[in-house]
């Protein structure tokens, strides 16, 4: 009897222990691949929405799930070519001139805030144009070449410097535009694949589930896709209002570019809270070349904006969906920010949601058991 204690014992302590170092190896597998498994999560995101488009449209029409699916996908496309050929030059124009004129903004906060002894060191503005006016300035201080001097030709060691280092940021930015494209068309192909067939990879992931635990994890599994499916819709249509409203209001006040300050509106509201406050930041800063008055309006308008989505549209249509406290879903926002950059804060309220499924499903079973007990 005494043996076979110690043995369950025994058994215990080691299966414990193979289980601490396999989760420990799970975390460090996560720490290292993060940015990648976060890429293959907002594929999976995106299978998940044209999923969900599809079955919402096989409730109206009667077809194939790939015919339903080629015609979603047929849809949305055409939605963005005509986006980017009817606003594609004025997308690029307003752009370009909201940029200068956000860059304009801050650098009148920053003498404004210097002016008051006020430190702007988190201030991140590019040296350039504070390296022409020394280019310019005082020309008796700077050397005269000689004559000698003026008719030489660089060196070969200074035209390699000067190859090598044009070479580096060409190809630096060539990997860079490579990579965001790549990285594209990886999100693209990962949510068609999904949704093409949906029901192979659901399956799969139930056979790795142990077979006495097959039917929660099926419970949990379809409960995760079923939340998602609302969330992803509902977020769909609040960007859209968001962005629409967005543009509209500050067409009326007449700030200029109102068209891509709408759509940079409508994509922040994908990212709650943080992405309200960033789009907010953008707009008030834009109108503020326009004088305060319209700078007052637009952050008026900014202000209701946040409230149709924060009050109306979001417990409207995500009541059934999500309820999550904002302060826990913000404070996860920021740990998740901080640890995995942008995917992290981006990603922070669909990884939240499938914890609070998880444990909900897991509390919801536990709580029969220990009353049986």
């Amino acid at each position: 009897m005494a043996w076979d204690r110690a043995w369950d014992r025994a058994w215990a302590i080691a299966v414990g222990g193979i289980g601490i170092v396999l989760f420990t190896a799970a975390l460090v597998f996560t720490w290292y691949f993060a940015a990648t498994l976060l890429l293959i999560f907002t594929g999976m995101l995106l299978g998940v929405g044209l999923n969900a488009l599809t079955n919402a449209l096989g409730r109206r029409v009667h077809l194939p799930h790939a015919a339903r699916l080629a015609i979603v996908c047929t849809v949305l496309a055409a939605l963005l070519a005509g986006v980017a050929y009817l606003g594609g030059a004025t997308i690029a124009d307003q752009a370009s001139a909201l940029s200068n004129t956000i860059k304009s903004q801050i650098s009148h906060v920053r003498s404004f805030l210097e002016n008051h002894g006020i430190d702007t060191s988190f201030f991140d503005i590019s040296n350039a144009t504070s390296a022409a006016p020394s280019a310019s300035g005082d020309t008796a201080t700077a050397p005269v070449a000689s004559p000698t001097a003026r008719g030489q030709l660089p060196g070969a060691g200074a035209l390699a410097s000067s190859g090598g280092a044009i070479v580096s940021q060409t190809f630096k930015l060539l990997f860079g535009a490579i990579s965001a494209v790549g990285n594209i068309f990886i999100v693209l192909f990962l949510g068609l694949a999904f949704a093409t067939q949906p029901s192979v990879y659901h399956d799969g992931l139930l056979f790795l589930a142990p077979v006495r635990h097959r039917v929660r994890a099926t419970l949990i599994v379809d409960r995760i896709g079923e939340t998602l499916e609302r969330w992803l819709i509902a977020q769909i249509i609040v960007m859209l209002a968001v962005g629409l409203v967005t543009w509209i209001g500050l067409a009326i006040i007449g700030i200029p570019g109102s068209f891509i300050l709408g759509i940079q509106a409508g994509l922040l509201a994908f990212i709650p809270t943080v992405g309200a406050i960033i789009a907010g930041v953008v707009v008030v800063l834009a109108s503020l070349a326009s004088g305060w008055i319209p700078a007052l309006s637009a952050l008026m308008l900014f202000l209701g904006v946040h409230a149709m989505e924060s009050y109306v549209l979001t417990p409207l249509l995500q009541r059934q969906a999500l309820n999550i406290p904002p302060a826990t879903l913000f404070a996860f926002q920021i740990l998740l920010g901080v640890v995995f950059g942008v995917w992290g804060l981006a990603l922070a309220l669909p990884l939240v949601a499938i914890a609070k499924v998880m444990i909900d499903h897991f509390k919801t079973y536990e709580a029969p058991l220990a009353e049986g007990a």
